[in-house]
């Protein structure tokens, strides 16, 4: 019963599928005969393949679209200068010899990744040499193939140059190399803002601290550089500022090789009555890290060695920076440090120019730099922006030591009527500098 039932179903189903090929062919036949009346009656034209448009496929859509942005990309430069090491010491921890240009990679991506929301890319161009006339050059060439900004790492007397070069054009140049007190001083360039703290914004974070430790009486050591020199200049002024006393300052003139005889010859150097704190004014590190445990009364080292202002270091891991500090790290391959993070700044700094509702009569890039609605998110815990009447950017200083993060300034009680950021280095009224109306 159940085959018999099971046939006769297979049998139905065998004539219902040659029921449907037979309608299948008699609609085929009809409407072949219906295209060749069409074909026959139509009048002459091109072939189809002239008459097809072309064909857009989503990789030729894609190249079309990356040359589309790369036409309409905000151009950004990054100018080096290279100037000779002299010999030191201690070779422990060289400069990187990318020292910055890393900051500005990096400031670089983190555009473009933003700006794909916006519609937005931007490009970066480099130039690192030894001849600053080349770099002159080059950066002329930028400029004249629609550069907006330009990140420069220079020392002071190079970068007046290049601000006398641009003084009449639209070109914003971030200063991210140089700490000199007297580009924010006296000496103003109208077309410079500063990424980099000045030294007295280091030294006065430094001051803070110890006034907020009750560390009053300092011994100075210095060296015999003309960047040491600066550098105790911004102590001297910082102390005066900060209720600090400097009760004996030694300069440095040793040339011996510290590196066999610091514990014989360090301990007889500091003896200068009492004082709290050892402080040290050596840029280059040739002699401040044996200053260290090998004084004549055991005190805490700090300045340019031991417990060290500064704009940025590995260890800087709150608020965030973690994050910044593991981007960089796959990137580069090392931690990131003080110039990398002003280059770094400055690129990010042309996005939130360029992405900001400014006011109307800002509309270039350097009016929206001083917009009062600018500021930067910086992983320092606070906005950041910049000053009017010198370009200076206002930002914390962390104080680390080399494997952790100790404070960061400006300390708590230290107040000002506008921000307290504006403890640390040139106020408005101190400066000679009056680019603009302070904010």
């Amino acid at each position: 019963m159940l085959m018999v039932a099971q046939t006769t179903t297979s049998a139905g189903w065998q004539q219902a599928r040659h029921r449907s090929f037979l309608c299948a062919g008699i609609l085929s036949l009809m409407l072949a005969s219906h295209q060749a009346i069409a074909e026959a009656t139509s009048p002459p034209g091109p072939s189809p393949q002239q008459t097809l448009p072309a064909r857009v496929t989503p990789a030729t859509a894609g190249i079309a679209n990356k040359a589309d942005k790369a036409a309409n990309a905000t151009r950004i430069g990054y100018l080096e200068l290279k100037l000779p090491q002299p010999p030191l010491l201690s070779n422990l921890t060289p400069e990187p010899e990318d020292s910055g240009l890393q900051g500005a990679r990096l400031g670089l991506a983190e555009n473009n990744t933003a700006g794909r929301f916006r519609g937005l890319s931007y490009n970066l161009v480099e130039a690192v040499d030894t001849d600053f006339q080349k770099l002159l050059t080059q950066a002329e060439d930028w400029y004249r193939n629609g550069l907006k900004a330009l990140v420069v790492n220079l020392p002071a007397a190079e970068l007046k140059q290049l601000s006398d070069r641009f003084s009449d054009r639209e070109l914003v140049i971030f200063n991210s190399g140089s700490a000199d007190d007297s580009l924010r001083y006296n000496t103003c360039l109208a077309n410079v803002v500063h990424t980099l703290p000045s030294r007295a914004m280091l030294t006065d974070a430094l001051a803070q601290w110890l006034r907020a430790k009750r560390l009053s009486r300092w011994l100075l050591i210095v060296g015999t550089r003309e960047n040491d020199r600066a550098y105790a200049d911004a102590l001297r002024r910082s102390a005066k500022r900060f209720g600090g006393r400097i009760v004996a300052e030694k300069t440095w003139t040793f040339n011996s090789d510290l590196r066999r005889s610091a514990q014989a010859e360090v301990p007889l150097f500091t003896q200068a009555g009492d004082y709290d704190v050892v402080v040290v004014a050596d840029e280059l590190g040739d002699f401040g890290e044996y200053i260290l445990y090998n004084t004549w009364l055991p005190r805490p080292v700090v300045g340019t060695q031991g417990l060290t202002p500064t704009a940025w270091h590995r260890v800087v891991e709150q608020w965030g920076a973690a994050q910044l500090q593991h981007r960089f790290m796959t990137q580069a391959g090392r931690g990131m440090n003080a110039h990398d993070y002003a280059a770094w700044i400055a690129v990010r700094s042309v996005d939130r120019a360029l992405t900001l509702k400014a006011a109307p009569e800002n509309n270039t890039l350097q009016k929206r730099l001083y917009d009062p609605q600018f500021n930067l998110a910086g992983f320092k815990g606070r906005k950041l922006n910049y000053r009017a009447w010198n370009g200076q950017l206002r930002q914390p200083i962390p104080l680390v030591h080399p494997r952790a993060l100790v404070s960061q300034s400006p300390q708590e009680g230290f107040l000002h009527p506008t921000s307290d950021l504006d403890t640390l280095g040139y106020d408005a009224p101190e400066s000679q500098c009056q680019l603009g109306r302070p904010r």
